[in-house]
């Protein structure tokens, strides 16, 4: 890193790689590899800390995102202004298959709705903007858990209550890897009942620069209209949508 850059500067690169990793790193890693004094990094980094935008881990030695800082992070990925593009793509893609879609992101333990275009059905399932639902039994869910190195996601599973929401719900820690790697496999996430007992989901992801889930297209519908088999007609679509996704997210070009 340029010794002319702003702290200011620094102290984004200090955020973005705290971000990227998928551990907590320590100001000594930092310093090494962003190529900077120690005191430099250790002094911004505790700055970032006051502010909210880092916190410490109990150790007190390693440094993760803050609470303001992953609140900020949500206001971006929610602001209409900028992302009017999701919608539109969710708009065309629900008109085409003719149940509602939805945009989802990795949330902690579970995933946010960020955007959702309702079907004109008179029954339909209500799931709104902002809110939160498990990971271990809905689609993008399953998606996402899937798509995690194997160390990460077994420390996340031990550490959340795989709450049985249906009868359908894996709560079995072997069942549920062998689930997640069927759907690693394929590519799509699957909802069969799982979350809520008159709903079914599939889910597709949309992938980023580091080839990595970085969100998800999912269309559901209920189960006394669609099945999940009869969803699945609908990848060709759900792919091609996330495809334009990725485009106008990351700037990956088309194959």
């Amino acid at each position: 890193m340029k010794e002319t850059q702003s702290t200011l500067i620094r102290g984004f690169h200090i955020l973005e790689t705290i971000v990227k990793a998928e551990k907590p790193l320590s100001s000594v890693y930092l310093a090494e590899e962003l190529e900077l004094p120690k005191q430099t990094v250790h002094r911004i980094a505790q700055q970032l800390e006051e502010d909210g935008l880092l916190q410490r881990e109990p150790d007190g030695k390693r440094f993760t995102a803050g609470t303001r800082l992953l609140d900020l992070a949500r206001a971006t990925l929610k602001n209409s202004s900028i992302n009017a593009h999701r919608y539109t793509i969710l708009k065309e893609l629900s008109d085409e298959i003719g149940e509602t879609c939805n945009l989802t992101i990795l949330d902690g333990y579970e995933i946010l709705y960020l955007e959702r275009v309702e079907t004109n059905w008179p029954y339909r399932i209500h799931l709104p903007v902002g809110a939160h639902y498990p990971l271990h039994c809905t689609a993008s869910g399953k998606l996402f858990l899937a798509d995690m190195k194997v160390a990460t996601r077994k420390r996340l599973l031990k550490s959340m209550n795989l709450t049985r929401e249906t009868s359908q719900t894996i709560t079995d820690l072997t069942q549920l890897e062998a689930h997640l790697a069927k759907i690693a496999e394929d590519g799509v996430g699957v909802d069969s009942g799982e979350f809520l007992d008159d709903m079914v989901a599939i889910a597709v992801p949309v992938i980023n620069n580091d080839n990595r889930v970085a969100f998800t297209v999912a269309v559901h519908a209920p189960s006394a209209r669609k099945t999940t088999e009869e969803l699945r007609q609908y990848l060709p679509l759900l792919r091609r949508a996330a495809q334009r996704l990725a485009v106008a997210e990351f700037g990956i070009v088309e194959d």
